[in-house]
């Protein structure tokens, strides 16, 4: 696989539960080959005019160029909020373990 094509990609949800919930989904379907549940952060962020804060739970998703517009779309049709935040980032590294995303999301290695 070349490395341009895996991705990195962040959401943040607003609970332990529902994170478990989506990572089960998407690594379940191979829109994602794995899914890194993180420790609790604090959000700042600007929404309909006024500064609001909350605890969320960021989630980084490994999967291919390929899968991307499946996974975002999942991802918008399952996401707990009005608009998600989905980010997506190249990602190079070690190419064993690129070649383990593309199989694991239904790819050739």
């Amino acid at each position: 696989m070349n490395p341009e094509d895996c991705l990195i990609v962040i959401t943040n949800l607003p609970d332990r539960p529902s994170a478990d919930r989506l990572a089960r989904h998407l690594v379940g379907a191979r829109l994602a080959a794995c899914a890194n549940i993180l420790s609790p952060c604090h959000s700042v962020y600007r929404w309909e005019g006024k500064v609001e804060t909350a605890e969320e739970i960021p989630m980084l998703l490994k999967t291919t160029r390929r899968n991307y517009p499946a996974l975002e779309s999942s991802l918008r049709d399952a996401h707990p909020y009005e608009v998600p935040e989905i980010l997506a980032f190249e990602a190079g590294g070690l190419p064993a373990y690129l070649d383990w995303v593309a199989a694991e999301t239904g790819g050739e290695s």
